[in-house]
């Protein structure tokens, strides 16, 4: 990429570092001010509304809701343009800025003040490859845009979901590993309270009551964009061919990407079958309503993990997937399921029902360090009220594995 083409970019960055500098010039530091802060929805959900919900808790902060979904359009980019310098009021006089995701503001700046910024990405375990561990690949920057990008900086803390995938974080966002923290993902608290899965339930029921009774598999396919732009999905398997062999007593839930806007177009034959749920329903109430989980190549098996349930995968396009991101594992040993490129052999090992949840169990082991439904107390605990945490001793949370 050469500097021409970087010049809007450029621009950008001294724009939003002079106002940055001004507002650390003319407004206070606020020891008890919290933000959190994406653009990846436009409300506040996830990892970072778990734990605004148990900092809500405690008394002695002031909280601020920082959301924007930028959107790939001309005029979605200029708006995003504007919420950036609101963003350098907020970093400015914060005490804790806490992002769960790429928040371009943050890689423009040179911080002035003691805030903490903590990362808490929105995937758990490592999968796909990121940051800078993509650099020169198709789905990532260029070495030249991160040479004056330095993205991924200014984290404080990453928080992660265990000590088993420190090394790749440390590799993406070229930080000290010491700084990674293994505390667990603050919106899993959800998968370990059984009333919120018959809450999910009946939730889902109310708005589809013919699917009372039935066995619900969730289709969940990766981001197939670049950052916000969304692509095309292809690889889809074939839906008459699931619902054909499956029959009656199942039915097909998808769930695309946050990032993805365009539906499926579904003809009249999978009505009654094939149900794409919308906003209105969390991943985790999702994840608690399905039987099964097929994806491709989505970081969502780590959540779903937890529930101990089967998982398949339906992975057509898995060389160019590697070309274009890759893994930082070998996906053919890694995933804790098994692989399929045609649509009737995956429906067929749906209905056998020879499932291997031994190899999901010890996935969820692997990349879970706790299973005490605690994280956001522990974040909380250990990053912002440390003095007020009980000693760190082990069990102090009650940690559990999973039988």
């Amino acid at each position: 990429m050469n500097t021409l083409k970087l010049l809007p970019t450029l621009f950008i960055k001294l724009l939003v570092r002079t106002v940055y500098n001004l507002c650390c010039l003319f407004f206070p530091y606020r020891p008890e001010k919290i933000t959190f802060a994406s653009y990846r929805a436009d409300r506040i959900q996830g990892n970072l509304a778990c734990l605004y919900h148990e900092l809500k808790k405690r008394p002695g902060f002031r909280y601020t809701l920082l959301f924007k979904k930028m959107k790939s359009t001309k005029t979605g980019k200029l708006s995003y343009v504007f919420h950036m310098l609101r963003a350098c009021y907020h970093i400015a006089t914060s005490a804790y800025f806490i992002i769960d995701d790429y928040y371009f503001p943050l890689y423009l700046i040179k911080m002035k003040r003691n805030t903490k910024v903590i990362q808490l990405w929105h995937a758990a375990g490592a999968f796909k490859k990121f940051g800078y561990s993509i650099v020169g690949k198709a789905f990532g920057p260029s070495e030249a845009y991160t040479k004056h990008i330095p993205v991924h900086s200014n984290y404080s803390k990453v928080v992660v979901s265990s000590s088993e995938v420190i090394p790749f974080y440390a590799e993406a966002f070229r930080m000290s590993a010491e700084n990674i923290v293994p505390l667990g993902l603050p919106r899993t608290d959800i998968l370990f309270q059984k009333k919120n899965g018959l809450r999910a339930k009946q939730k889902l029921l109310s708005r589809y009551p013919e699917l009372r009774g039935k066995k619900l598999v969730l289709f969940a396919p990766t981001f197939r964009g670049k950052s916000h732009g969304e692509t095309e999905y292809s690889p889809y398997p074939r839906f008459t061919v699931m619902q054909k062999v499956l029959g009656a007593d199942y039915a097909l839930i998808v769930k695309l990407h946050p990032y993805v806007t365009s539906k499926i177009e579904a003809g009249p034959e999978l009505k009654g079958f094939l149900y794409q749920l919308d906003e209105d329903f969390t991943t985790e109430e999702i994840l608690f309503t399905a039987d099964f989980l097929i994806t491709d190549y989505s970081s969502i098996i780590f959540d779903y993990s937890l529930l101990n349930r089967p998982i398949a995968f339906y992975a057509k396009d898995i060389e160019d997937y590697i070309k274009e991101r890759d893994f930082y594992y070998d996906y053919g040993t890694f995933v804790p399921g098994p692989i399929f490129d045609r649509t009737d052999k995956l429906a067929q090992w749906i209905k056998n029902g020879n499932y291997d949840l031994e190899k999901v169990r010890q996935f969820a082991r692997r990349f879970f360090d706790d299973f005490d439904g605690q994280a956001s107390k522990r974040i909380v605990d250990t990053l912002i009220q440390p003095e007020k945490a009980p000693l760190k001793i082990p069990g102090n949370y009650g940690r559990t594995r999973p039988m």
